[in-house]
């Protein structure tokens, strides 16, 4: 029997198959999410360096830098990680949080990241079934956590990763997996047009910009998976977990602890809740 139809008839094989995946996926939103900023920053130096030349003069070649290559090392001592040591979450409590050759300290976030993903990707299975409709949630929730993370680190969102978002939610609604195509297009349009009018209208009344472009590029995305009747339960959801969470950022600046969180990862947080239970956070908004 193939291994299709083995998973469809058993949820429960489902569900773990998708955990197990979204482990390994989570080690690889690692990599994404370390390397994409630097990946945008090398690309600006180098046209900025091209800028500088003259017109006969050759560009200087890029150094390889990608999802792929050079391989990870270790950011210590520069030792290549090798497989059996990059065994998503095992690998980190066998090496008790140690880099197995200088024992420098490797943060607890990668594999909380990696947990991160194999949850919310069982949660996708279980919830949808085996189908388009997971497929489509797992892809959803880790483009979130790279977003969330990325935004956090550097208040970035990559058009990489935003605009192809954007259009693969479209696409799976072709089908309507989520919602129908033209409420998956409004919702798309709505979602840009809402927070680029909020960032206007703040900037005009303060001469600040409260946001950058990249959010109204995610709201647009979520919108086009979701459709337009999410987009008020994002909005909400989203306002109430930034005005929480910077409550609480403020007073532990009190405690000498000063950071910032940037909208980005509060739009990706109230996505993925959106995604499983938006029909029923509808209902309880507008009911």
């Amino acid at each position: 029997m193939p291994i299709t139809e083995v998973l469809a008839a058993s949820p429960a094989l489902f569900t773990a198959f998708a955990s197990v995946l979204g482990l390994i996926v989570g080690s690889f939103l690692n990599v994404v999410i370390h390397r994409v900023p630097k990946m945008l920053e090398a690309e600006f130096r180098h046209e900025c360096a091209c800028l500088d030349l003259p017109d006969d003069a050759e560009p200087p070649a890029r150094p390889v830098y990608n999802l792929v290559l050079p391989r990870s090392a270790c950011p210590h001592c520069n030792t290549p990680i090798a497989g059996y040591d990059n065994i998503p979450v095992v690998s980190w409590l066998l090496l008790r949080g140690r880099c197995r050759h200088c024992k420098a300290p490797i943060s607890v976030r990668y594999p909380a990241i990696e947990l991160l993903s194999g949850v919310l990707t069982a949660c996708a299975a279980a919830h949808f079934g085996f189908g388009m409709a997971a497929l489509g949630a797992m892809c959803f929730v880790w483009t979130m956590i790279a977003l969330f993370f990325i935004d956090a680190d550097t208040f970035l969102l990559p058009d990489s990763i935003t605009l192809p978002f954007l259009w693969l939610g479209l696409g799976f609604n072709l089908a309507g997996t989520y919602v129908t195509l033209p409420h998956a297009v409004v919702g798309a349009m709505g979602g840009y047009l809402c927070l680029w009018l909020v960032y206007w209208a703040f900037k005009l009344i303060t001469g600040k910009e409260g946001m950058g472009y990249g959010d109204f590029k995610l709201l647009a995305g979520l919108g086009a998976w979701l459709g337009w009747q999410s987009l008020p339960v994002i909005i909400l959801l989203s306002s109430v977990a930034g005005s929480l969470i910077g409550i609480a950022l403020v007073l532990l600046s009190r405690l000498g602890w000063n950071t910032r969180l940037p909208f980005g990862p509060y739009l990706a947080v109230a996505g993925v809740a959106a995604l499983f239970w938006g029909p029923a956070l509808q209902t309880l908004i507008w009911h």
